[in-house]
């Protein structure tokens, strides 16, 4: 038998293992079947991973994605991030929390709004920064967020010990996700801004791999650089040869002063050129390659931002995903489930990028200071025309 089919009984097994899946829209079901087959299943001790941007398969947290979303499509979003510091020791050019500013929330006040989100319908939680591991807390938080829920981790490394691993682990944390841009280390210290980045980075990824039970990525920001002179697979080959379980690909986004501009913006067929590694290397089933642009383009999910996607950064801004600098409210202020009403009525979601889009208008709208306030958000949005939704969307939401 080929390992395709394997992949493909195994990945139809792991899905009928939840019978209320037969109970959703064949077309949706078709759907996702076609999508989850670009992915080779993963078995990280009895936990069915396709890729880190959704629940294990076999889990609590997709049964939740089954009943909250597909079934009872619930207005809340599915998937959200949230900033346990704004600390960080490097400092990326495309940083996308670059000049953000205010009064950190506590621990008791991070607690409070993963509980509102999940009880919105969150079924994946991202823990960013900053530096996450530099919040005291985080095991604590961690474990705050119950055992019905994807956590996933994106760190640069930095403040990781072998016992805080454990320590992580045990709290429920599965995905972990190391920053590492470049395959040569000055490169990658230079993008980051920090001498030492890259030794961190692969001292973070043996320590997580020595860790049992831990779904391990490593998350890349493709430069342009990089893409102009085709490394982007010499990067992936030596990617290879960590041993890792993902790489989860992105490009810099125009969320910061230093990309506001055409040139610094993918292209379309810099995309395709991604996409098609992508499909290249997960039919090889070495590893998952896991690129943002093809989850968030118009044959698939698309733009997920104010609509099924929602970040609160460090200081409890509500933003509609970590790329895109605006406010909708604090959640000092007002409930999570009222700011997010008010931010999803102005997201319909879209078949491309949010910001790749309305970078421009970003522009246009800044005064010096990061995220756009509630005002300036408001008369951005003005001015945005919304494409065509992406398939996914067309079908969920037909009538």
């Amino acid at each position: 038998m080929s390992s395709t089919l394997k992949n493909k009984i195994a990945l139809i097994k792991a899905i009928a293992s939840n019978p209320q899946i037969i109970k959703v829209d064949p077309a949706i079901n078709w759907f996702l079947t076609k999508y989850m087959n670009k992915f080779s299943l993963q078995n990280v001790q009895g936990q069915l991973v396709l890729h880190s941007h959704l629940p294990v398969i076999n889990s609590k947290a997709f049964t939740r994605f089954i009943d909250e979303h597909l079934l009872a499509k619930t207005v809340g979003p599915s998937h959200a991030q949230i900033g346990l510091t704004s600390a960080c020791p490097q400092n990326c050019s495309y940083c996308y929390n670059k000049n953000r500013v205010g009064r950190q929330m506590d621990t008791e006040t991070i607690k409070r709004v993963i509980t509102e989100l999940k009880k919105m319908g969150v079924v994946w939680l991202g823990f960013t920064g900053g530096e996450p591991l530099l919040n005291k807390d985080i095991v604590d938080i961690v474990k705050s967020a119950g055992n019905d829920c994807a956590l996933k981790l994106f760190t640069t490394g930095t403040n990781l010990t072998e016992q805080l691993a454990s320590d992580l682990r045990e709290a429920g944390l599965l995905y972990v996700s190391v920053s590492l841009d470049h395959w040569q280390e000055d490169e990658h210290d230079r993008a980051r801004g920090c001498q030492g980045a890259y030794k961190t980075a692969l001292r973070a990824l043996d320590i997580f791999k020595n860790t049992e039970g831990i779904h391990i990525s490593v998350s890349a920001v493709v430069s342009k650089d990089m893409l102009q002179k085709n490394q982007v697979e010499e990067f992936i080959q030596f990617l290879l040869k960590l041993n890792i379980h993902e790489v989860w690909l992105s490009e810099a986004k125009p969320s910061g002063e230093a990309f506001w501009k055409k040139d610094a913006v993918i292209t379309a067929e810099e995309q395709r050129h991604l996409i098609e590694l992508q499909d290249k290397y997960n039919k090889s089933g070495k590893v998952t390659i896991n690129y943002l642009g093809h989850f968030e383009s118009k044959e698939h999910f698309g733009c997920n931002a104010g609509n099924k996607m929602v970040y609160v950064d460090a200081f409890g801004e509500v933003s509609p995903c970590v790329f895109t600098p605006m406010t909708f409210g604090n959640v000092r202020d007002k409930s999570v489930q009222a700011i997010f009403s008010e931010m999803k009525r102005w997201f319909p979601s879209e078949g491309r990028c949010f910001i790749n889009k309305n970078y421009e208008l970003l522009q246009k709208h800044y005064h010096g200071k990061m995220p756009l306030s509630e005002e300036d958000t408001q008369l951005l949005m003005q001015e945005v025309r919304f494409a065509p939704q992406a398939k996914f969307f067309q079908l969920y939401y037909k009538r």
